[in-house]
């Protein structure tokens, strides 16, 4: 064989086999992208280890990790070696998502030929505590009448929840009761207008529950009292 020839076929050689003989590269892949926690509670803190593999011949270098959203924790291996396994890890805040969610996290490497992945945490987030209607109590009607106004508070937490206490910030307006409908489950608050005026006042009830992430929870209240003449019209 030629001088020539050989240096042909070295040629060859070197774009079939490509940076493993010439140039040292990494190379990044992640087999799973997306992991779906399915459904989890508002107060529970779920997170997800991502593996990250090197296959190239080079040191696999993790430049940036950014979160689409601040409620994501991010923890993550900075450089993986040649042949090595490095992690991404995230995790969500209690009480960040309610509902259908789902967190991008982009990761950008040092490798030429994969420079960004997104990854992604999608599920359900159940309320903990659900609040029937609303954390909003209006009491609205004309002077004389009966106004009364509930609001239930139901846990889908996995331990007995309860209300200790409560706190009345406008006694000389409103009368605030506190029943049990199922124990360590279900609770009604049942609000009575006695202000005999025309007014329009506003209050909280201040309720003092058991539950570590959610010590106090916050009713606000809302009253418009008009003359009854008013309310015919």
């Amino acid at each position: 064989m030629t001088f020539s020839k050989k240096i042909k076929w070295l040629l060859i050689i070197l774009l079939v086999m490509g940076p493993a003989v010439g140039q040292a590269q990494p190379r990044a892949e992640v087999p799973v992208t997306v992991h779906d926690f399915g459904q989890v509670r508002e107060d529970m803190a779920p997170s997800h280890v991502f593996v990250i593999k090197n296959l190239g011949n080079q040191e696999l270098k993790v430049l940036e990790v950014d979160a689409d959203c601040e409620c994501t924790v991010v923890n993550y291996d900075r450089v993986i070696p040649p042949g090595g396994e490095g992690k991404v890890t995230l995790g969500l805040k209690p009480f960040s998502v309610i509902d259908a969610f789902k967190k991008k996290t982009k990761v950008r490497f040092n490798d030429p030929g994969k420079s960004t992945v997104t990854l992604v945490l999608k599920g359900v987030a159940q309320k903990s505590l659900d609040i029937q209607p609303g954390h909003i109590i209006r009491l609205k009607g004309g002077m004389g009448e009966e106004l009364t106004a509930r609001v239930r508070l139901v846990s889908n937490l996995p331990f007995p929840f309860e209300i200790t206490k409560f706190y009345n910030s406008i006694p000389e307006k409103i009368d605030v009761s506190l029943k049990t409908e199922q124990p360590g489950k279900t609770y009604v608050v049942e609000v009575k207008n006695k202000s005999p005026s025309q007014e329009r006042y506003t209050g909280r009830i201040e309720l003092n529950t058991n539950v570590m992430n959610k010590p106090k929870i916050v009713l606000r209240v809302i009253a418009d009292l008009y003359p009854e003449s008013e309310g015919l019209r």
